[in-house]
């Protein structure tokens, strides 16, 4: 389990993440989602102690979590957006070098890296250099090299940026399989439809303040489960509804610039990020 309490990190002036305060639970794939600047990456580097909270504090498993908590960092592995290996190295010099780092014996690092390659479906390509992977297969390559180390707690800050469709849908099957695993993620994206698609619970947050915590399920049942969209020339308008005949009673007055279909997370947060969190 992770607590985040009053957390809170300022920058000079500025505060980017406001008191916030979450509870993920152990085995729960988590989804915090917000517009550019809501705080969302600042959480992320701080639960991975990249970055130290000005007020607040960490929990995991009802352990207070900062730089010196060795066994407490072991359990977490961290995704960024970028891609920090080396080109000229191949995928198994990469895993390698991971594992140096973490003092693992080299017997144990080639059979993790065979089996972890093998898990996402990269084994084939080991021998070649990271310079001449596909975007997709960096990635993969990356949460390989996290899981060496057998983390509790995967982050995961925008894992699929600059995926094309075929790969955002491979590296969602992989992590479905870590999840179905009883791992813990957490992830931060700006799909929509991938944390609808992904996560037990998301967090929508704005100006590091915590808005709206629930299922994604909820979260669009409390919207309306059917939206009718309104064309114009110069505008789309959706309008929200709890009950199919509802919507389709209005679609039947709206003309024919209207279309009838079922509500999203990205209609939740495009609602709230309109009316509530700007």
């Amino acid at each position: 389990m992770i607590e985040l309490k009053n957390l809170t990190k300022r920058f000079d002036n500025f505060t980017a993440v406001d008191h916030l305060n979450l509870t993920v639970e152990t085995g729960e794939f988590f989804g915090l989602l917000g517009p550019n600047g809501a705080g969302k990456t600042t959480t992320i580097s701080m639960i991975s102690t990249v970055l130290l909270p000005t007020e607040g504090e960490i929990l995991v498993d009802g352990r207070r979590l900062d730089r010196k908590a060795s066994e407490q960092k072991r359990k977490l592995s961290i995704i960024t957006q970028e891609y920090s290996m080396r080109q000229d190295m191949t995928m198994e010099e990469v895993m390698e070098y991971q594992g140096r780092l973490y003092y693992l014996p080299r017997k144990v690092i080639r059979q993790k890296t065979e089996e972890l390659l093998d898990f996402a479906g990269l084994l084939e390509y080991r021998k070649r250099t990271v310079r001449h992977l596909s975007g997709g297969m960096k990635r993969k390559l990356m949460i390989c090299r996290a899981l060496l180390i057998e983390p509790e707690i995967l982050l995961l800050d925008e894992p699929t940026a600059g995926m094309d469709a075929l790969s955002r849908r491979q590296m969602w099957n992989l992590l479905k399989k870590l999840n179905g695993e009883k791992m813990t993620i957490i992830l931060t994206t700006h799909y929509m439809e991938e944390a609808q698609a992904l996560c037990d619970r998301v967090a929508l947050v704005n100006r590091g303040k915590l808005q709206k915590l629930d299922t994604p399920a909820n979260l669009i049942a409390e919207l309306g489960a059917f939206a009718v969209d309104e064309t114009s020339e110069d505008s789309l308008a959706s309008h929200y509804f709890q009950k199919r005949e509802e919507a389709i009673q209005y679609l039947s007055a709206a003309g024919s610039q209207a279309s009838l279909r079922a509500t999203t997370l990205e209609d939740v947060f495009v609602e709230c990020a309109g009316r509530k969190l700007m």
